[in-house]
């Protein structure tokens, strides 16, 4: 009887801590892992959406970040906004796969191939689900992060992405 409950008590704590990192490997604070994307943009307030042209989240969040995000900042040379579509399909169909979301969404920002996962993988587990935004502090520092599509939580992004844009460096 014992055994059952601390395999139970074990496999609830496992969960719990499993939701509350989100599948992230990476905390607010952290020093952002670096990649060819984060030395092109030193300085910058970077925000990353990972996605992917079969998720039904992220579909719907696209057209929301256009609008409420790319549109308010995509002239301001201090932010940039870069979406990686994790997980595409062959060669041959990773065109077609950003076009397809580009279609479903209205998106104009950057979409770009997130690789074999690889930048994905830096931010959160392997298995971890797709939808998610990562903010990039002007000193590479990791300012917020996102899980799902969440209306206050979206609405706190955007917060800190304003407040960081105000600051000086």
């Amino acid at each position: 009887m014992k055994k059952i409950f601390f395999l139970f008590l074990w496999t609830t704590l496992s969960m719990l801590s499993q939701e509350n990192n989100r599948g992230y490997i990476v905390n607010v604070g952290d020093k952002a892992p670096t990649f060819n994307i984060l030395e092109e943009y030193p300085n910058q307030v970077i925000m990353l959406k990972f996605t992917a042209s079969w998720c039904s989240v992220c579909i719907k969040e696209m057209p929301v970040i256009e609008k409420e995000i790319w549109e308010t900042h995509k002239n301001n040379p201090n932010f940039i906004l870069i979406a990686l579509a994790k997980d595409t399909e062959q060669r041959p169909q990773r065109k077609k796969e950003i076009e397809l979301m580009r279609e479903k969404t209205g998106a104009t920002f950057p979409i770009i191939t997130d690789y074999n996962s690889e930048i994905f993988e830096l931010f959160a587990e392997k298995k971890a689900g797709v939808t998610r935004s990562i903010i990039i502090d002007q000193k590479g520092e990791i300012a917020f992060l996102t899980r799902l599509f969440d209306h206050d939580e979206f609405n706190k992004m955007k917060t800190v992405i304003d407040k960081l844009l105000q600051k000086k460096h």
